[in-house]
């Protein structure tokens, strides 16, 4: 689930909803839900990643799981014309579930980072050129992990990586500047979590996390990373815990969108904004 600024709306894909996985595509225009027509679509899937590419105003989706394989597919969405596009780039990323994707701060493209192959976590970053996939050799890495959370922090120009499952530990946070990776050392940091979602707020200042799953159940907290430190924020009135859900900030709207998710077990198809 992310938010395509072409077409000024949410656009969500698949997803699994107990009895199978689906390939439905869904938007949401500040008011409600419409199922698009898409005669062509990628195969049903959860835990895929996807992203905006600004350099062509589309929508890049790579990876994810059918229920009994780890997908390395690339497609692409058009808002404009609400179809989607497989791609066939002769170099591509190791079919992954959870790779975390998200727009490069510095040329705008979509990037891609680590993912599960069903026997190893992956710690590769790469780049969608538009019509390939380039691997990247950054200075540093973070250490191999999937399902984690990845955000553009448009503010500060740089990709906030933190969490999600690996056999290192994941519970840190780095910052991606479009060439490099760098740990952060903040003095405060949310409890691990993976299959989390977040996205960058403009009146939080910063990148917005919720939710996720933990090794003590589903959490429904909210952190936000304004650039040197986590900060907790606290409502009233918040979503049940839970994990796997969507959430991107609505541009048209001005808030944050969250969507569905498993909480204690249960799917939900609940929508919720900040």
């Amino acid at each position: 689930m992310t938010y395509d600024w072409a077409a000024r709306d949410v656009v969500l894909f698949g997803g699994y909803d107990a009895t199978t996985y689906l390939n439905d595509t869904w938007t949401w225009d500040g008011a409600s839900w419409s199922q698009a027509d898409t005669p062509i679509a990628p195969p049903a899937r959860a835990g895929a990643g996807i992203a905006l590419d600004r350099a062509t105003k589309r929508l890049v989706m790579f990876g994810g799981y059918d229920g009994q394989h780890d997908l390395g597919d690339t497609w692409i969405w058009d808002g404009r014309s609400r179809s989607w596009t497989e791609q066939h780039p002769v170099t591509q990323p190791k079919a992954v579930t959870g790779p975390m994707l998200f727009t490069d701060p510095r040329t705008g493209r979509v990037d891609m980072f680590g993912g599960f192959d069903g026997t190893l976590f992956h710690a590769e970053t790469w780049q969608w050129t538009g019509s390939d996939w380039r691997r990247m050799h950054p200075a540093t890495s973070p250490y191999a992990r999937g399902a984690g959370i990845a955000a553009l922090d448009r503010q500060r120009r740089s990709v906030v990586l933190f969490g999600g499952i690996g056999d290192l530990n994941p519970d840190n946070t780095w910052t991606w500047d479009g060439t490099n990776w760098t740990l952060q050392s903040p003095a405060h940091q949310p409890p691990q979590r993976f299959y989390s979602a977040a996205d960058y707020d403009p009146g939080a200042g910063g990148v917005v996390v919720f939710g996720g799953a933990s090794g003590g159940g589903d959490l429904n907290d909210t952190w936000v990373w304004a650039g040197g430190d986590w900060t907790q924020l606290s409502f009233a009135d918040a979503p049940s815990p839970r994990e796997s859900h969507g959430m991107t900030f609505d541009g048209a709207d001005q808030r944050l969108l969250l969507f569905g998710g498993s909480a204690r077990g249960v799917l939900e198809n609940d929508t919720w904004s900040l």
